[in-house]
């Protein structure tokens, strides 16, 4: 690659569709924001466009700074920008906050047209389909046929592979990146003690905690807890904190007595105070409906056999959450129905965060990928 650097200073584009959509669950909203930020020059033919679908707690600023002042850059600044993998000298990229998140994007902290007031717990339940259905539509927006690559992390990758699916000859690459084709029966369980935490917490109001002023904040810190020591691999954990006490000596009590509890509860906290807990109750339930291969008599080779899209698929070894062999199943179904697919098992010590991070193996099969499917919109 080439000498790699920032977008720089950018800012969002919020987008407003008043076209009525309906949802999987025949819920319809009349109209919908779309929180958008984009990289990168849209060419001539339109073809150079890369939707970058986010993770649960992600949002639309990917790459780049909001301010000369912002402490960090977006959330995948590694990967997007000139030079990087997603090379913004090359490819037009498209980030946005999806449908029910809270950072721009109608959603639970929006203005309900219909009442006045923010919809709360009343914003419907949406669901992977929903969301490529609204991504389309966006597409639509900016006159863009066919993505040049749609990429994703983890529920991300969710969104990409949902993408080749529902609209077969609008996605010419898909990246699906430590992902699955739906979730195990154990990450099911662990969204649901995430959703019990939040539902329970007393200031919760039955979803309505907005209009009471108050924040399930202590119920949303635990789930953000438990589903972050998910995300990690326990021996970078180890490595990184082992049994390091936070103070001289044991304590005996409760309070922080260990270095990772520490850590927990920092993280914990911060994503409290940025996150909205009626959004992660969603995002969790999108998480847990996503099974493609339901609506093809149970067979993923079956869903995905009208697929039109080239596919590059990455695992990591450490990642117990969405696990390599959740990756093959992905990609022994395309294989078995004749698509071209790419897969890489990348060794790291990072857990599913792996996806975020710089394992030098993983940045080069992205860029060496992307390289080709430039090569592949220029022939």
């Amino acid at each position: 690659m080439k000498n790699a650097g920032s977008v720089g200073i950018v800012r969002p584009e919020k987008i407003a569709f008043d076209t009525p959509l309906i949802l999987s669950n025949g819920r319809v909203l009349p109209r919908f924001d779309l929180m958008v930020e984009t990289y990168g020059q849209l060419n001539e033919q339109k073809n150079n466009a890369v939707l970058i679908c986010h993770a649960l707690s992600g949002n639309h600023h990917v790459a780049g700074r909001h301010s000369a002042e912002d402490k960090y850059p977006g959330w995948w600044d590694n990967m997007v920008g000139p030079g990087k993998p997603i090379d913004t000298d090359r490819f037009f990229v498209v980030g946005l906050n999806n449908l029910g998140g809270c950072h721009g994007s109608t959603g639970p902290t929006s203005l309900n047209p219909q009442t006045g007031q923010d919809y709360g717990a009343d914003f419907p339940v949406v669901t992977v389909k929903d969301w490529v259905k609204s991504q389309a539509m966006l597409a639509d927006h900016f006159g863009i046929r066919q993505w040049a690559a749609v990429v994703g992390g983890s529920l991300g990758g969710m969104q990409a592979l949902q993408w080749t699916i529902d609209f077969p000859d609008r996605v010419r690459h898909a990246l699906v990146i430590a992902s699955a084709p739906k979730l195990s029966t154990q990450n099911i369980a662990f969204n649901d003690v995430a959703r019990q935490a939040i539902l329970t917490d007393p200031d919760f109001n039955e979803g309505h905690y907005a209009r009471r002023n108050t924040l399930p904040g202590r119920g949303l810190k635990i789930a953000r807890m438990m589903g972050h020591i998910t995300y990690l691999a326990e021996d970078g954990l180890g490595k990184k904190f082992g049994r390091k006490l936070h103070s001289d000596g044991y304590q005996y009590g409760y309070g922080v007595e260990f270095e990772v509890e520490s850590y927990l509860r920092y993280q914990g906290d911060k994503f409290a105070g940025r996150f909205d807990a009626n959004t992660y109750l969603l995002m969790t339930k999108a998480l847990d409906y996503f099974d493609p291969a339901a609506d093809a008599g149970n067979s993923l080779s079956k869903a995905v056999q009208h697929v039109q899209a080239k596919f590059f698929v990455a695992s990591f070894s450490t990642d117990w959450r969405f696990s390599p062999e959740r990756s093959k199943e992905l990609v022994n179904a395309l294989i078995a129905t004749g698509k071209a697919v790419q897969y890489i098992e990348v060794k790291s010590n990072h857990g599913h965060d792996a996806f975020l991070m710089e394992d030098e193996p993983y940045i080069r099969a992205v860029a060496a990928y992307m390289n080709n499917v430039y090569k592949d919109i220029r022939s």
